[in-house]
């Protein structure tokens, strides 16, 4: 009788994340789709030396995936993502069509295949930039058994699958400046490899209406006081508010740059240093104006033992994906930090593209008052 040993109790999930670390890698991974499978790599470490391996291994059949944000730059109207053929991997085109500032489609596209929107999404998932060269394998063409492999599906339905599976692996007091009888609790999932944190200020009354607080991680706001955003202020006011008012809850939530991580979130401050507004430097990216979710946050709370808040956010969306993972939402308040001359443009993109609720005439005002 012979056993098979397996240490996971989810092999579809450990192969979407053993894929995401060697796409984090610039390794290349082949996904199985629903018809063929193929070999697929981001395009942000392409070098010559990959470039031309992958050459040898295409025979001109390669192309280029693209998300419908940087298509938009390139001067196309799509709603949905497309290819490009690739009849040789050039390395200087793929940049051109992937990255460039002033880059504009070259070829005709056509519409992205359910395997090319799976390797965007790894893409995604991996928080490198969302473009992915991808080559299709012929049948009985032999991969070296050292390169990852995952099913397209287990790719695609890994988000869902991360936000039902939270769990709490560690919690503390951790006495806070103003709020000094506050505990942190720590999740696992929600977003894929990384943790996400509730910090539970005083002692709320969990029978009651909750104030609670979704604060998406903002590295150079939050711990560097950049004055690009209201971050830092948003965060530590709503703490604040909450050791002065019954206590509450903030989930402080792994979603740098509005989802697309830290290293493209310095991308597009370098392209809004040149001029862009926030969005459109995203857009340039290849991102559209918001890649996160919030469906897990409600996760959190519910095994915090909460079944009604009271929401400090701008955001609206927050309010929506609370409502509809069935929590009841009794009220929503403003968070407002400081306008600066730095971050009012920000703060009107956010009001003008994304609907957030900031009164930014009101904010100056009082910014001059003080």
């Amino acid at each position: 009788m012979r056993l098979v040993l397996s240490l996971s109790d989810d092999p579809a999930t450990t192969s979407v994340e053993r894929a995401i670390m060697e796409f984090r890698s610039a390794r290349p991974v082949v996904i199985d789709g629903a018809e063929l499978s193929a070999l697929v790599l981001g395009v942000e470490d392409l070098d010559e030396a990959m470039g031309a391996q992958l050459e040898a291994i295409a025979g001109g059949h390669a192309h280029l995936v693209l998300p419908s944000a940087r298509l938009r730059r390139l001067g196309l109207d799509r709603d949905r993502p497309a290819v490009v053929a690739l009849p040789v991997v050039d390395r200087a085109r793929i940049e051109n069509l992937a990255l460039k500032i002033d880059g504009r489609i070259d070829a005709p596209v056509r519409p992205a295949s359910g395997l090319d929107e799976e390797a965007l999404e790894l893409a995604r998932l991996s928080l490198v930039l969302p473009a992915v060269v991808v080559i299709p394998l012929a049948a009985g063409v032999e991969i070296d058994p050292s390169i990852t492999r995952v099913s397209g599906s287990a790719v695609r339905d890994y988000r869902r699958a991360k936000a039902l599976d939270l769990k709490i692996v560690s919690r503390a007091p951790v006495p806070l400046e103003g709020a000094p009888t506050s505990e942190f609790v720590v999740f696992r999932g929600g977003e894929g490899l990384r943790d996400q944190v509730a910090v539970i200020v005083g002692k709320p009354d969990l029978t009651k209406p909750v104030t609670v607080r979704l604060h998406s991680a903002c590295l150079t706001g939050d711990l560097f006081g950049s004055l690009k955003c209201d971050c830092g202020d948003q965060l530590r006011g709503t703490v604040g508010f909450m050791a002065q008012n019954e206590g509450g809850i903030l989930l402080y939530l792994d979603q740098e740059g509005r989802g697309n991580g830290i290293a493209n979130k310095i991308r597009a401050y370098k392209l809004q240093a040149q001029g862009y507004d926030t969005y459109d430097a995203d857009e340039v990216l290849g991102f559209d104006a918001d890649q996160r979710r919030f469906d897990f946050a409600a996760g959190m709370l519910r095994q915090l033992g909460v079944k009604a808040v009271r929401v400090m956010t701008n955001n609206p969306e927050k309010l929506a994906a609370l409502r509809n993972a069935g929590l009841e939402v009794i009220s929503d308040h403003r968070v407002l930090g400081r306008a600066t001359p730095e971050n009012v443009s920000y703060l009107a993109s956010k009001r003008d593209r994304a609907g957030h609720y900031i009164d930014i005439e009101g904010l100056l005002a009082s910014s001059i008052k003080d």
